[in-house]
Formats: structure tokens, C-alpha cells, sequence
């Protein structure tokens, strides 16, 4: 069985990640003018902070020096997360993006745009937008394998932000009554 250049890096950050209370979540080696340029993106139940990718960017630069898979050729590193806008692949991706939008490509070729409201191993509760705002959203439950692919949408006017804000301005009013 051949392994990739790819293969060897994951198996080498994979414990590393774990160590670090850190899930390693893609891989990349792409060309960077004369160098290569390593991505790792990693990730938490809770998300990642700075100061964690920061360390884990130290263990890894240190890791890869001290191995032979990067040979004589120089190379960039850069550690981060996933991003807003993150594929859905594994089941902990969609236990993470509880709450969100998601656009999601069905393996049917349909396609739909919904809220995730719950996910376990098997697949996640989805609540699917109306067309162009008719309507009122449903609740689906959909299984991974009708999933072709998935990515978590950017929302910039979130209704429900806007209840969430008056909420916590709410508490505060209360906190200085007493």
C-alpha cells in the first residue's frame, strides 16, 4: 500500500493534535513559489484560540524539523482553523455547527438550505429554509449518506442575534436594579 506525502504528515500530526486536545482537521501541501506551503487546520468542541494554535504551530515546526518529510526543501507553515464557512464532512462537524446555516448538496442532486438544529453519529436534524422566503421553515431529519457535501453559511443579519442581544441587555437592566 503506497502512502502520500500527505498520508505521512497526518500520521505524524494526528498524535500531536491529540496531545494537544486538538482535533487535526484538513492537511494541505500546495506550492508556494520556490517553497512549499504546509495548511493545517485544527479545531475543539468549544473552538480554537490563538494561544493553542500558536503552541500547536511550535510542536508541529519542531516535528517536522526533526523529521525527514519536509527533506531540504524549505517550507511555510501555517496552523488555523477551519474558518466560518467550513465544510460539513464528519459527524463532529455538524455536532459543532449546531445553530447554523448550512448549505447542503444532496447526493439525489437536490439542494437545500438549512439550520442545524441537532446532530449524533448517523445524521442531523435540519431545519429547512422556505424558497425565496415563502413559507415557513420544516424540520427534516437527514442521514449523512444523503449528504453529497455540506458547508456552513455566513449569516450577517441573524434574526434570532438580534433577540439574543436584547436579552442580554435585559440581564444587565436587572443586574443594576438589585
Amino acid at each position: 500500500m503506497s502512502t502520500t506525502h500527505t498520508d505521512r504528515l497526518r500520521a505524524l500530526l494526528e498524535p500531536l493534535a491529540e496531545q494537544a486536545g486538538l482535533d487535526l482537521e484538513d492537511v494541505r501541501v500546495t506550492r508556494a513559489g520556490n517553497r512549499r506551503q504546509v495548511q493545517i487546520d485544527v479545531d475543539t468542541d468549544g473552538g480554537v484560540d490563538m494561544d493553542a494554535i500558536a503552541e500547536f504551530s511550535r510542536v508541529v515546526g519542531d516535528a517536522l524539523d526533526e523529521s525527514d518529510l519536509m527533506g531540504d526543501e524549505a517550507y511555510l507553515l501555517e496552523v488555523g482553523s477551519p474558518g466560518a464557512e467550513r465544510p460539513l464532512v464528519l459527524p463532529r462537524h455538524w455536532q459543532r455547527a449546531e445553530g447554523r446555516l448550512a448549505k447542503v448538496h444532496l447526493v439525489d442532486g437536490g439542494e437545500i438550505v438549512a439550520r442545524v438544529l441537532e446532530a449524533d453519529e448517523d445524521g442531523a436534524l435540519v431545519e429547512v429554509q422556505p424558497v425565496k422566503g415563502r413559507g415557513r421553515p420544516k424540520e427534516r431529519r437527514l442521514a449523512y449518506a444523503e449528504v453529497a457535501r455540506a458547508r456552513v453559511q455566513v449569516e450577517f443579519n441573524r434574526k434570532d442575534d438580534e433577540l439574543l442581544d436584547e436579552a442580554a441587555d435585559l440581564d444587565e437592566g436587572e443586574d443594576g436594579a438589585e
